[in-house]
């Protein structure tokens, strides 16, 4: 007989949410489908909302404290929820720069990290399977009333 726990089964669920984060950003990056920086991102999202796919908001512990960071993060969830653009939260600014290959620096200057945009690399819908698990997640998250989840990004 079988016995699953829910802390197992979302340990498990979750292990298979980041793998597939980390599948869609390193599919999305040769294609030229990844937007970095606050800034960045604010600027693209209010150019062509609806090219975005997903919206990644980055912290570490010390970025917690940042109140004008985190103004810009709640800026940055209403807009994507008004616009229907699925959003996560990630912890680990130094693994998300490693999965996208800079290390956390771009032209030896270090890069914005807190948040990241997929975008679709065609005006019709990106059918990604690493992208739909994400997107899976995030639904069955807001149906229980999480509206930004937070993935642990491992280190490796």
């Amino acid at each position: 007989m079988l016995v699953l726990t829910i802390s197992s089964f979302r340990c498990c669920r979750m292990d298979t949410v980041t793998k597939a984060l980390e599948e869609v950003l390193s599919s999305a990056l040769p294609q030229g489908c990844i937007t970095v920086g606050v800034y960045e991102a604010a600027k693209s999202l209010n150019v062509d909302p609806d090219n975005v796919v997903l919206c990644i908001l980055a912290t570490d512990d010390e970025d917690v404290k940042d109140v004008a960071l985190q103004i810009h993060f709640t800026l940055i969830q209403a807009f994507c929820c008004e616009n229907d653009i699925n959003i996560l939260r990630v912890n680990n600014t130094r693994r998300l720069a490693e999965i996208l290959g800079g290390g956390g620096k771009q032209g030896g200057e270090p890069m914005d990290l807190h948040c990241v945009l997929v975008t679709s690399p065609h005006s019709s819908s990106w059918k990604d399977p690493a992208l739909s698990k994400v997107n899976r997640f995030c639904r069955e998250s807001r149906c229980m009333d999480q509206w930004v989840p937070i993935i642990n990004l491992p280190e490796r």
